[in-house]
């Protein structure tokens, strides 16, 4: 009898690597679930698949990659050093972008360049300035970003930078028209550094899991999965890794779907890093280039219109000195998972409980990755501190004491990006009431009793009696409820984008204290003869996966009011939602008429232009069509179903009658991942 082939999907989030093998049926046939080494991916991969059925490797035909750590680099402020060149721009381009709060000033450069929104250059590129500043920045660099001013309407300047950079050096270098073809110059610029930011992540990424799959002579396509839920090649994931942001939620919610049959339904994923919701309508979740909100950042690239908050069960529980206690965004290692993997670490939390409380209470260092550009910008110090690493977790309370310069150079690794720190976090509070398991209780009770006097003594926060790790613990598991609850209702607000951003932020507040007491009826909270009682998503169930969501959600549904659906295989919803996608790329032309009967098509080679509208659209027709075609191959598709959809802008004129303005054609291409490489 003749076996199905198999599909194995794979998702590399901040604390656990996730495996599924899926048949032709897509029925899930094993699961598997690893810890995430972040230091060396190699090492979780491998055990996660190892973890699968081995005589079930041969019948794999296709491999799909999703991931949540470029959308965590972005959350917790994190990212490789990237060198962003913007000819034509000016400080108030730059000031707008917020590109100085993610890049070094002296990485970022504005450079003689540009065109005009018709396509025609603005000012001559200096390529001599280029050159001295791609010479000056490329060994502090792990990639480039260009972008130059209207871009989209003429890539050209963009296009001599990236030629430039390739003649001086071997950096990764990604254009702004590459990405996103809107016409705000600040937000693209941020996206396309963004963008550089991520490409050694993803690289990495890739290299890890390739290298597994051929230790385990898996010889199928590897593919990941976007933003917006649809699959590509490694090849284009490389270079345009900004893509990727999002892909693990978009592949929670294909997955979620999938698992819990449900048409309309809000999706939550709850990993250890963040929280991602996403409104599902019949089936489908809104894309919008503009939905995309990671942390306080809006990179334009099409994805699914998720919320991501940085809330997870490994985010730090911490003082804050305007609000009290505040958890996240920062992930630590929970002190439950640390003595989990080294279990003398709870002789070491025995011995602080004894002593006097401080700041570096709970904390321990371990190597995070390792970045090549960022080690060779080491000093000595950095260096003694990264090898005391390798070793083992430091402990700061004792390392502080006897070598402080040592502890200075792991608090620069850590800001950096190299190291992490370990803490008090949701997780802990979880094991010590008896709602999570599969860490060290024992050391999750010490870390609590530590947290609590700490906030006590040294802030002067909490009033919690000594030797009760219970109260505080359940005061942390009720703020992380309150949170998601927040966010979910925010997630509501942006469904069909009835409100911005900062409309729904302030909303939110007053929406949630009128929804909680409308909610839950089991705390009592509802009182007789209140004016107001709000049902919120009466019709949307919320369908929650990821491994902690079991252990938080059912609470914040009980606020809430609102169904809760947990499916089976919630927590491998990512992995299995990989290899549900097909092959979807887009291409987008434009044209204008900047003058009355001149029509300009605004394409990858410069603008051209036109003296009748039906010839200038029939052109971007085909430009569009080609690219997209090209651009669908390139990805990995074994073949294409393109569709071209135009969206016109006219105005009225009382004279001329309806007075056409532009005209933005996008083609579609769609199609199966192509198969046909395997065992080659």
């Amino acid at each position: 009898m003749l076996q199905k082939s198999l599909k194995l999907g794979i998702d590399t989030g901040g604390t656990y690597t996730d495996a599924v093998l899926v048949d032709d049926d897509n029925a899930i046939i094993a699961t598997a679930k690893a810890l995430t080494t972040r230091h060396e991916l190699t090492l979780g991969i491998r055990d996660a698949l190892e973890a699968l059925p081995q005589e079930a490797f041969s019948r794999i035909c296709l491999v799909a990659l999703s991931t949540t750590l470029s959308t965590n680099s972005v959350v917790e402020g994190r990212g490789a050093p990237v060198g962003v060149l913007l000819p034509g721009y000016g400080e108030q381009q730059v000031a707008k972008s917020g590109l100085l709060d993610i890049i070094e000033k002296d990485l970022l450069v504005m450079l003689p360049g540009g065109h005009d929104a018709t396509g025609l250059e603005r000012e001559a590129l200096d390529e001599n300035r280029v050159r001295e500043t791609i010479r000056r920045l490329m060994d502090r660099v792990s990639a480039f970003a260009v972008s130059s001013m209207f871009g989209v309407r003429n890539p050209l300047h963009e296009i001599r930078v990236r030629e430039l950079i390739a003649e001086l050096c071997s950096r990764p270098v990604t254009c702004g028209h590459e990405l996103a073809s809107g016409l705000d110059a600040p937000r693209r610029a941020l996206t396309v550094a963004l963008n550089a930011r991520m490409v050694p992540v993803i690289h990495e990424l890739i290299i890890a899991v390739q290298q597994i799959l051929d230790e385990k002579n898996i010889h199928a396509p590897l593919m990941m999965v976007k933003g917006n839920g649809s699959l590509i090649n490694t090849e284009t994931a490389m270079r345009q890794p900004v893509g990727m942001v999002l892909s693990g939620p978009a592949a929670s919610v294909v997955g979620a779907c999938a698992l819990s049959g449900a048409g309309n339904a809000i999706i939550a994923d709850m990993g250890g890093t963040t929280t991602d919701i996403a409104v599902v309508t019949d089936g489908q979740a809104e894309l919008g280039s503009d939905g995309v909100l990671l942390g306080d950042w809006k990179p334009m690239v099409e994805a699914v219109r998720v919320i991501s908050i940085g809330l997870g069960g490994d985010s730090e529980v911490r003082f804050n000195g305007q609000t009290g206690i505040e958890i996240g965004p920062r992930r630590v290692v929970p002190l439950s998972l640390l003595a989990h993997l080294y279990p003398e670490t709870v002789e070491c939390l025995e011995r602080q409980l004894k002593g006097a409380p401080g700041r570096s209470n709970n904390r321990f260092a371990m190597r995070l990755e390792y970045n090549e550009v960022l080690m060779a910008s080491c000093s000595e110090m950095e260096c003694r501190a990264w090898e005391m690493l390798s070793e083992r977790p430091v402990e700061l309370d004792i390392i502080t004491r006897h070598d402080r310069e040592i502890a200075r150079g792991i608090a620069r690794l850590q800001r950096k990006g190299m190291a992490i720190y370990s803490g008090f976090t949701p997780s802990d509070a979880a094991h010590v009431l008896g709602l999570s398991s599969h860490w060290c209780l024992e050391a999750a009770k010490l870390a609590a009793l530590i947290w609590a006097r700490q906030m006590r003594h040294v802030y002067g926060l909490g009033r919690w009696q000594a030797g009760d790790a219970v109260t505080p613990s359940r005061h942390v598991f009720e703020k992380v409820s309150q949170q998601i609850s927040r966010a979910l209702i925010e997630a509501g607000l942006h469904q069909h984008r009835a409100l911005d951003t900062a409309s729904a932020g302030k909303l939110t507040g007053l929406l949630a204290d009128l929804v909680f007491e409308s909610g839950d009826t089991s705390r009592g909270s509802l009182q007789a003869g209140s004016l107001f009682h709000l049902k919120f998503a009466a019709d949307y169930p919320v369908v929650a996966v990821g491994a902690p969501a079991a252990t938080f959600f059912p609470d914040s549904a009980a606020r809430l009011g609102v169904e809760l659906i947990l499916p089976e295989h919630a927590g491998v919803a990512n992995a299995f939602g990989a290899v549900m996608g097909s092959v979807v790329q887009r291409a987008q032309v434009t044209v204008t008429q900047p003058l009355h009967g001149q029509f300009i098509v605004h394409g990858d080679h410069g603008p051209l232009c036109f003296s009748n509208l039906q010839d200038a659209l029939s052109s971007a027709d085909a430009s569009a069509e080609k690219a997209v075609r090209t651009l669908a191959r390139k990805a990995g598709a074994a073949s294409a179903v393109v569709r071209i959809s135009r969206d016109d802008n006219f105005i009225h004129h009382d004279v001329d009658g309806d007075l056409f303005l532009e005209a933005k054609i996008t083609a579609t291409a769609t199609g199966r991942p192509d198969l046909s490489g395997i065992g080659s």
